[in-house]
C-alpha cells in the first residue's frame, strides 16, 4: 500500500492543520483493555462535556499513515460532538503503514478474528460504560477508513445503523487471496459485478441474518487517481441491491455546484464531487454526515439529571395537500418499503403524521426517519424531530423493513395530518 500512504498522509495533514478542535473542548483520552483486540488495535476516544444521558456513538475510522488522534484532530466530528451530545470513537491501526484490513478472509466475516473485531469491542465498551443508545452506533472513515466502513457494515448488520464512506471501495472488492494487502484491480476501478453480485457478497459476511441493514452514503471525487472513480458506482450498486432499491436515482441535487447527490429511497446516499482528488472529507462534509445520521436532530442535551427531550411539532390537521410515493422491494419473508411524502399545497407543513393500513401479514420490524406504531394493521408514521418541516412543493422520504407471510402488497391509501393523499 505504500502507494496509498505517501498520497493520503500529504494531502489530510493539511486538512488537520484546518480543522483542529476548538479551544475548551473535551480531551481526547486513549482506553485501554476495553474487551477482544485480535490484531492489537488503538482505541482514542472523544466524550464531550455535555454529552447526551443516552448519546449515539458514531466510528471514525482514519486513513494508512493516519491514526486515531490525527483523523481526530483533522476533521470536524469532535466538534459536532460538542454541538450534538454524541461520543465518538477513533480506532488506531498498529501493523506496518497503519492501514486496516480489509482485504482478508477474517476481515470480510463477521467475528472473523481480524480489524472489525476490535472495533465492535470498542462500540461495546462505550455502551456499557456510557450508556449509550445501540439503536444508534454509525460509522464513518476515509480511504482506508472507507473501506472499512462498508466492511463493517456488511460484517456488523445489526451494531451499525448507519456508515457514511469516504473515497472507499465495495464491500469485498480488496479481498486477496496470496496474503497481500494491495488489490491494484480495486484500487484501479477494474472490479466491476452485478448489483447482485456485490450484494451477495454483503450477505454471505453474516449468513443467515435477516434483520435491517445500515443505510449508506458515499463520497468519492472524480480525479481519484488512488481509488479511482469507477469504485463509486460500485459501491452504489452494491448497497441499493443490498436494500432490494432501484440503481435509478429518486432525486438528484447539487449541495455544492461541484457536488451532484443522487438518493436511493431513503436508504442510499451518493455524493459525487467533480474535480476532487483523493482528499477528502473536506470542510463542511462531515456535518453531511452528521445529518444524514440524523444526529443533528438529537435534543440539545440538558445538564441536570432529568433531560427534557424538545417536544416534536403539533401536526395541524387537515391542512396539507400531498402526493405520497411508496415503493416495494421484497424477497423470501421480508420487504423494504421506500416512501416520498410531497407536499402539493401552498403552505408549509410543521409536524406531520402519514396514515395507512399495511397489508395483512406485514410486521414493520425497524424503520428510518420516522417512527412507525403500531408495527401491524392500521399504523401510523411520524417525523423525527429533523425533518418535521416540509416546505409547500418540498418533500420528505422515509422508509422500513417488514417481515410478511407471502403478502408484498401495497397499502391501499394514505392519509397526511388527516387528510388524504394522492399516490
Amino acid at each position: 500500500m505504500k502507494r496509498l500512504l505517501g498520497i493520503v498522509a500529504a494531502l489530510l495533514v493539511a486538512v488537520g492543520l484546518m480543522t483542529a478542535p476548538p479551544a475548551g473542548a473535551a480531551s481526547l483520552v486513549e482506553v485501554t483493555g476495553f474487551g477482544t483486540n485480535p490484531t492489537n488495535l488503538r482505541m482514542h476516544l472523544y466524550v464531550p462535556n455535555n454529552v447526551a444521558a443516552r448519546p449515539a456513538i458514531l466510528v471514525a475510522v482514519h486513513y494508512c499513515t493516519g491514526s486515531g488522534p490525527a483523523f481526530y484532530s483533522g476533521t470536524e466530528f469532535a466538534s459536532l460532538a460538542d454541538r450534538y451530545g454524541f461520543i465518538v470513537i477513533y480506532p488506531s491501526a498498529t501493523r506496518s503503514g497503519s492501514c486496516f484490513d480489509v482485504y482478508s478472509p477474517g476481515a470480510l466475516t463477521r467475528n472473523g478474528n481480524s480489524d472489525p473485531v476490535g472495533i465492535v469491542s470498542m462500540v461495546n465498551y462505550v455502551t456499557s460504560r456510557y450508556n449509550a443508545d445501540t439503536g444508534r452506533v454509525f460509522v464513518t472513515g476515509a480511504s482506508s477508513g472507507g473501506m472499512m466502513t462498508n466492511v463493517l457494515l456488511g460484517d456488523y448488520p445489526d451494531v451499525f445503523k448507519a456508515g457514511a464512506a469516504f473515497m472507499g471501495v465495495p464491500f469485498g472488492c480488496f479481498a486477496t487471496t496470496d496474503g497481500s494487502t494491495w488489490n491494484s484491480a480495486c484500487a484501479n476501478g477494474q472490479v466491476t459485478k452485478t448489483p447482485q453480485q456485490w450484494g451477495d457478497l454483503v450477505r454471505g459476511a453474516y449468513p443467515g441474518y435477516t434483520g435491517a441493514r445500515p443505510r449508506m452514503q458515499v463520497w468519492h471525487g472524480t480525479e481519484d487517481t488512488t481509488l479511482r472513480y469507477p469504485n463509486f458506482t460500485e459501491e452504489i450498486k452494491q448497497w441499493t441491491n443490498v436494500h432490494g432499491l432501484s440503481q435509478t436515482p429518486t432525486s438528484t441535487d447539487n449541495p455544492q455546484p461541484t457536488w451532484t447527490r443522487t438518493r436511493y429511497g431513503s436508504a442510499v446516499e451518493a455524493i459525487s464531487l467533480q474535480g476532487v482528488g483523493h482528499n477528502l472529507p473536506l470542510g463542511g462534509q462531515a456535518a453531511m454526515v452528521v445529518s444524514f445520521f440524523g444526529l443533528d436532530g438529537t435534543p440539545s442535551p440538558n445538564p441536570t439529571p432529568t433531560p427534557t427531550p424538545t417536544p416534536t411539532p403539533t401536526p395541524t390537521p387537515g391542512t396539507a395537500p400531498c402526493r405520497v410515493a411508496y415503493t416495494t422491494n421484497a424477497w423470501n419473508t421480508g420487504l423494504t418499503a421506500s416512501v416520498i411524502v410531497t407536499n402539493t399545497g401552498s403552505s408549509a407543513i410543521n409536524g406531520w403524521t402519514l396514515g395507512f393500513t399495511l397489508p395483512s401479514g406485514q410486521t414493520v420490524t425497524s424503520a428510518w426517519n420516522a417512527t412507525i406504531t403500531p408495527a401491524s394493521g392500521a399504523v401510523t408514521a411520524r417525523n423525527m424531530s429533523y425533518n418535521a418541516a416540509i416546505p409547500a412543493g418540498g418533500s420528505t422520504s422515509f422508509g422500513f423493513q417488514a417481515g410478511h407471510t407471502g403478502n408484498t402488497g401495497v397499502p391501499a391509501s394514505f392519509t397526511l395530518n388527516g387528510t388524504n393523499c394522492t399516490t
